[in-house]
C-alpha cells in the first residue's frame, strides 16, 4: 500500500507543469548571449531566429504571460538591431505581444512587460510614423517601478529615458539604483551587461559635465 502511494505521488509530481521561470530560461539565456557576446552586425538575424523559437514557446504554452513577455522582448530587440523604418512593424508586433501578456498577468516577471512597453513607447517615432508617446512611456515606467522598485531593468531604462528627456539628475539617481540592484539567479550575464551599460552612460554624463 505504501509503495503504491509512493508511486502515485511520483506520478503526480512528474505531471506537475514546469515553473514559468524554467520555461523561459533558454530564451532568456540565449537573448543575453546575443545581446552581450555577439557582434552588433550579426544581432538582427540572431534575434530573428530566437524570435521564432520564442513564438513556438508561447504557442506551446498558451496563457503563460512570461512566454509572451519574452517573445515581445526578443521581437523588440530585433527591431532595435535592425533600425530604420523597416523595424517599425516589428516594434508594433512587440507592443501587441506585451499588451497581450498584461491582459493575462500584469505582475508577471515583476512587471517586465511594463518596462519593455515603456521603452518601446519612449524610443519609436511618434504618429504618423509609429506609436511613440513620451507621456505614455512615463506612465508605463512608473507602473514597472511600482511593481519592481529595486530592479535593474526598470531603473536602467527609466534612467536612460530621463537622461534623454534632459532630466539628468533624476536619470543619474535611477542609473545608480540599477547598479545597486540585487542579482537575479540565472541572469548573471544579463545583469553584468546591464551594469556595464549603466556605468557607461554615467561615465558619458560625467565626461559631458552633465
Amino acid at each position: 500500500m505504501l509503495a503504491a502511494s509512493a508511486l502515485c505521488f511520483g506520478l503526480s509530481a512528474a505531471a506537475q507543469p514546469e515553473a514559468p521561470e524554467e520555461v523561459i530560461r533558454p530564451i532568456q539565456q540565449r537573448w543575453a548571449e546575443i545581446k552581450y557576446r555577439q557582434p552588433e552586425k550579426q544581432q538582427a538575424e540572431l534575434y530573428h531566429t530566437l524570435a521564432e523559437q520564442a513564438r513556438q514557446l508561447s504557442e506551446s504554452h498558451p496563457n503563460l504571460a512570461p512566454a509572451l513577455i519574452w517573445e515581445g522582448i526578443v521581437v523588440s530587440s530585433e527591431a532595435g538591431a535592425r533600425g530604420g523604418l523597416g523595424a517599425l512593424s516589428l516594434a508594433k508586433r512587440a507592443r501587441d505581444l506585451l499588451e497581450e501578456s498584461l491582459k493575462l498577468d500584469e505582475a508577471a516577471l515583476n512587471g517586465s512587460a511594463y518596462t519593455s512597453l515603456a521603452t518601446l513607447y519612449a524610443k519609436v517615432p511618434r504618429w504618423p510614423l509609429s506609436f511613440g508617446d513620451k507621456a505614455r512611456a512615463e506612465e508605463l515606467f512608473r507602473k514597472s517601478l511600482a511593481l519592481n522598485p529595486d530592479g535593474i531593468d526598470p531603473n536602467f531604462f527609466y534612467g536612460e529615458y530621463l537622461v534623454d528627456e534632459g532630466r539628468v539628475a533624476e536619470g543619474r539617481e535611477h542609473l545608480r539604483k540599477a547598479l545597486q540592484a540585487p542579482p537575479r539567479p540565472g541572469r548573471e550575464l544579463a545583469d553584468q551587461g546591464r551594469r556595464e551599460e549603466a556605468r557607461a552612460l554615467l561615465a558619458r554624463l560625467d565626461k559631458e559635465g552633465r
